[in-house]
């Protein structure tokens, strides 16, 4: 993954290293982008949680382009904000065969973010799982509330563990 550009507006910075070790240079805003009423963000990857279909409202809220998305790892979109247990939980569950449901904070190219209420599905073919499919759609303003305050605990505890 190659860096993000920094935004011309004030942001927060930091170099991210990801599960498989690479690393990266993010840049984030307090600018929140709204989810579109009635849209639904599809998107589908490999075992390797590379994206191999992205659908129309997913390249639009993520600011990247289709050719930029498929083929990069689906952790381009993942906030610095965003606690590793709910990853952590997410791929225990997918990776089980079960479905997965839960809220992310997603990172756009431009540094803003949006919310999303993602169920994430294993793609299973002949008994053996494929790929993983994800359907996003907008959150409640009450849900995000009440997650932001339990993913803001849940990093509390990341650092002080590191």
């Amino acid at each position: 993954m190659s860096d993000m550009t920094a935004p011309p507006q004030p942001c927060h910075s930091m170099r991210k290293t990801f599960y498989d070790g690479s690393t990266r240079q993010l840049y984030w805003t307090d600018e929140e982008v709204p989810y579109p009423d009635g849209q639904l963000i599809v998107s589908r990857t490999d075992l390797q949680g590379r994206i191999t279909h992205a659908n129309e409202a997913f390249v639009l809220m993520s600011g990247y382009s289709r050719e930029e998305l498929i083929g990069a790892p689906h952790c381009i979109l993942r906030h610095p904000e965003m606690p590793a247990k709910a990853f952590a939980s997410l791929w225990g569950d997918a990776q089980a065969k079960r479905k997965w449901h839960g809220y992310v904070k997603n990172l756009r190219k431009d540094g803003s973010f949006y919310w999303v209420y993602a169920t994430v599905v294993p793609n299973i073919r002949r008994s053996e799982v494929v790929g993983y499919t994800s359907v996003r759609r907008k959150p409640s303003r009450k849900k995000i509330d009440e997650i932001t305050a339990v993913y803001q605990a849940w990093l509390s505890e990341e650092r002080i563990t590191r």
